[in-house]
């Protein structure tokens, strides 16, 4: 299966390139590292990438961010760097790959647990991840009649991330890194679609 791996040197994508890794033929995208680079905040960017890569079987995003600050010191322009990062650069991923993917083929965006589970200062990342959790649920009936699966993997705080950002969820059990990459091969390999995996 050939797989378009975008933030595949990040802390998670980097847990799901080692399980895919062997029996796949990997594309590894970041916006300073990887097998090619690319801005997810940049829609032609992201066509550029496409364009060089050519058609896939499957897009996998573990790429963009969002501020985590006190919501009375949060700005337009705060909420806007997430609206950009994470959310469009997520959703113009998406979008892009309807043009690029095989028969078959399949989107796995990454939202998170503070759409549902929400954190001090944590109102952006809540507000960016429900949207991106809603465009799954909205899209998927259309991506489907296209032929193609869309799905999000949902993860709580990930135990590899848990010492620099444990602080900013208390009371939160840290989700293991083998069962926050089996939501991402569940994505890929399984017929589910319009699905928020959750990963706890």
């Amino acid at each position: 299966m050939k797989i378009l791996l975008i933030g595949g040197t990040g802390t998670i994508g980097s847990k799901v390139t080692e399980r895919l890794d062997a029996d796949n033929e990997l594309i590894i995208a970041g916006s300073s590292s990887g097998d090619i680079q690319t801005d997810i905040t940049n829609p032609a960017s992201i066509k550029k990438l496409f364009k060089e890569t050519g058609n896939v079987d499957a897009v996998i995003v573990t790429a963009g961010s969002a501020p985590v600050k006190p919501l009375v010191d949060s700005t337009n322009e705060d909420f806007l760097e997430g609206v950009k990062s994470k959310m469009m650069g997520q959703i113009n991923v998406a979008l892009t790959a309807m043009n690029y993917l095989n028969e078959g083929g399949s989107v796995t965006l990454t939202s998170g647990i503070l759409s549902d589970d929400p954190i001090p200062q944590g109102s952006i990342l809540s507000t960016i991840n429900g949207a991106v959790n809603g465009f799954v649920t909205g899209a998927y009936g259309e991506f489907l009649q296209n032929g193609f699966r869309i799905n999000a993997v949902s993860p709580a705080l990930v135990e590899d991330s848990a010492d620099a950002l444990g602080d900013f969820f208390p009371g939160h059990t840290p989700a293991k890194m083998e069962h926050v990459v089996d939501g991402y091969e569940k994505s890929l390999k399984t017929l589910i679609t319009g699905q928020i995996i959750n990963i706890e």
